[in-house]
């Protein structure tokens, strides 16, 4: 059984970086045809897809937040990780990370860590 656990700073100041990690467990983040992915919730909205980190490393981003994203991964440790800069308020969010397997997206799902961007 897969299972992901978010950590996180919980509060961020303006302006400063954002960094969560993922830790996976029951499974490979460099397992074949695996991703893993990081979402987002900000209160009162709806999921926003951020990013992914396929199995051999590639990354991608949602274009609107392709400039201040970076995704890195600790395979000594099974863990990937979103960075996100120069944060706004607009960035507060519950943060979740997800895998996705073959064609199905999200197949396992870490239960989320919220961030709050404030001063």
């Amino acid at each position: 059984q897969v299972q992901l656990q978010e950590s996180g700073p919980g509060l961020v100041k303006p302006s400063q970086t954002l960094s969560v990690t993922c830790t996976v467990s029951g499974g490979s983040i460099t397992t074949v045809a695996t991703a893993w992915s990081w979402i987002r919730q900000p209160p009162g909205k709806g999921l926003e897809w951020v990013g992914v980190i396929s199995y051999n490393g590639r990354t991608f981003f949602d274009p609107s937040l392709k400039s201040r994203a970076s995704i890195s991964r600790d395979l000594s440790t099974n863990q990937f990780s979103l960075q996100l800069n120069s944060v706004t308020s607009e960035d507060t969010a519950v943060y979740y990370c997800a895998r996705d397997s073959g064609n199905v997206w999200g197949d396992y799902w870490g239960q989320g860590t919220q961030v709050t961007v404030s001063s």
